[in-house]
């Protein structure tokens, strides 16, 4: 029960805090580059914030750990179409620890967590919280499994984000190719992992299943909810979708090499099963900081999610959608045929009469580039808004490949421009970068939140092979300055206070992935979090006010797995932290 004098002191905090957020930053407490072996192992973070002129003390939380019971589940536990524990090869329940995103969810006068596992079958999890309104700190107090057998199961979800009307919006990350996909060679492909979803079935499984935005809706406090999947939103390596304020305009980000960007706008605001698809071509202005350019939205299809749910159930493949033919010796298409160059390399594709919808939304990232779309885009990662000045802000991992011209890490090589329209001409850069997009409306579109340029806002710092970060003993297993960013990918801006929030996933880059703060007017970055040997930063999302308090999510994934596999001690160290840095007073 909440006393007057907590709703006082809470009243107080936000009148304190939105009163000058205007012109307040966050100033964390940085942390130190981690040194000895002790500090790569832990997760080091900042103990103390700043805002408007006030300090509070902060700290990282673990809520679950994966394989913890609580309740009546055990979080990250993978299951099949019927509820069943997959099992390791050595007979045991199969645990993922590549949880990659978390979000709140307050219901009624309950707060709920839903979480995403990364994995093959990928798992959905529902955690109720209890928060403390005296101090703000989270606590889980029962787990579950969410089905997800009515969509198919869910194929390697990464990114996710929160609608303003409190859903859950994941993603379905490097989507199965449908052109090269047979029988006889799935087992050996991530659809032999996939299989056991129904029990090993290959023939289960159908390619254009997977790629899709996954939306989960809480309906009440008893934790009933419906989970869907929104096929007119295009079908590709989805990382994220991220809607803007009215509730109509989405940006969706495409994750790998030679990939392009999207926005889907809605037919009716707060429901994303119908609107109109667009693909962005990027005109090249500048090659300096990451490269700028102006931005061109090329219109894909209109398509509703029951319009492309027929195409599955009709069981379409690619070669209903696409007539093929093999490029020639000079690397060109024979007549009446389009050369594109896309995630899978060159190709010669036509679209079949009447497919130009299916084309659209079921192979969204090979139309656009047949429409004359950009699809040079190396791991286009997480993405978030700064409301107060209608900035968008998206990560790319590295400058390379496709972003480069006819190069490879700066070496002559054509394979990622070879037959396609090579729109983006960039120096490699193997730390990557914060780009900027300013938002205008756009009255053909029908938007106010539509992105006319983009432009390198802050890049990470590559070190040559002659050459040491610093002093540290670190210094020999980086390959990017460690006073800068390296890899970035998850974002979140922390609006009207000048702030955002940069997550890592790096291998070489950093030995230790980082957080930071990144201040919009001063340029200064500042190091809040590191995490321990083989893991990355997820789920980076901002919330600055759920029943008087703020938090910033950050999910700790697969410790000592991507690598340093040798400094594993015990099974333990290996499972994935769930938590939050925080709390914070609540911000308006």
């Amino acid at each position: 029960m909440t006393t007057l004098n907590q709703l006082l002191s809470i009243s107080f905090m936000l009148i304190i805090v939105s009163a000058t957020a205007a012109q307040s930053t966050f100033e964390f407490k940085s942390v130190k580059v981690p040194e000895t072996d002790a500090e790569k192992r832990a997760i080091l973070v900042a103990k103390e914030v700043r805002i408007a002129d006030k300090s509070y003390p902060i700290d990282f939380h673990t809520l679950l750990r994966s394989g913890n019971s609580v309740g009546k589940g055990i979080f990250g536990l993978l299951v099949d179409a019927k509820g069943n524990p997959l099992k390791s090869a050595e007979g045991q329940p199969e645990i993922s620890n590549k949880n990659d995103f978390s979000s709140l969810i307050p219901i009624g006068k309950k707060l709920f967590m839903i979480s995403h596992f990364e994995d093959l079958p990928g798992a959905l999890y529902l955690t109720e919280l209890k928060q403390d309104l005296t101090n703000g700190q989270l606590t889980a107090i029962n787990t579950q499994f969410m089905d997800v057998s009515e969509i198919h199961g869910i194929w390697l979800p990464c990114a996710g984000s929160v609608t303003a009307w409190n859903t859950h919006l994941g993603s379905e990350e490097y989507e199965p190719d449908a052109r090269t996909l047979n029988l006889t060679t799935r087992e050996v492909t991530h659809f032999g992992y996939m299989a056991r979803y129904y029990g090993g079935n290959l023939l289960a499984l159908n390619p254009y299943d997977y790629g899709f935005v996954i939306e989960v809706q809480l309906l009440n406090e008893q934790s009933d909810y419906s989970v869907k999947k929104h096929y007119a939103m295009g079908r590709r390596s989805l990382e994220l979708a991220y809607v803007m304020p009215d509730n109509k305009t989405v940006y969706l980000t495409d994750d790998g090499s030679n990939n392009g960007l999207y926005l889907f706008l809605a037919d009716k605001p707060a429901d994303l099963s119908a609107g109109t698809l667009y693909a962005m071509k990027w005109q090249q202005t500048g090659a300096q900081q990451g490269g700028q350019a102006n931005l061109e939205w090329i219109k894909l299809g209109q398509a509703t999610d029951q319009q492309i749910q027929s195409y599955l159930a009709q069981k379409i493949t690619f070669n209903a959608i696409f007539d093929t033919q093999i490029p020639t010796a000079n690397q060109a298409c024979p007549e009446s045929f389009q050369s594109i160059n896309t995630t899978v390399g060159q190709e010669c594709l036509k679209v079949k009469p009447n497919m130009a919808t299916a084309a659209a939304h079921l192979e969204t990232r090979r139309y656009a580039a047949m429409m004359g779309a950009t699809t040079e885009l190396r791991k286009l990662e997480g993405m978030t808004l700064d409301s107060a000045t209608n900035t968008l802000y998206v990560a790319i991992t590295e400058i390379a490949l496709g972003m480069e011209n006819h190069q490879k890490q700066g070496q002559s090589n054509d394979q990622y421009d070879q037959g396609g329209a090579n729109h983006i001409q960039l120096p490699f850069n193997r730390c990557g970068g914060i780009y900027a997009l300013n938002l205008v409306t756009d009255n053909e579109i029908g938007s106010h939140y539509v992105a006319k340029n983009i432009k390198g806002l802050v890049m990470g710092k590559m070190i040559q092979a002659n050459e040491k970060a610093s002093t540290k003993p670190t210094a020999d297993h980086n390959q990017c300055d460690l006073e800068s960013i390296a890899n970035p990918d998850n974002i979140t801006a922390i609006s009207g206070y000048n702030t955002l929030i940069i997550g890592e996933d790096t291998k070489e880059g950093h030995q230790n992935d980082m957080v930071w703060a990144y201040n919009l007017t001063t340029h200064h970055l500042t190091r809040i979090q590191t995490t321990p040997y083989g893991s990355e930063t997820t789920s980076i999302y901002f919330y600055p006010n759920l029943n008087g308090f703020g938090y910033l999510m950050s999910v700790i994934p697969h410790p000592y797995g991507e690598t340093d596999q040798d400094k594993l001690r015990q099974p333990d160290e290996a499972k994935a932290y769930t938590g939050y840095i925080g709390p914070f007073p609540a911000i308006k």
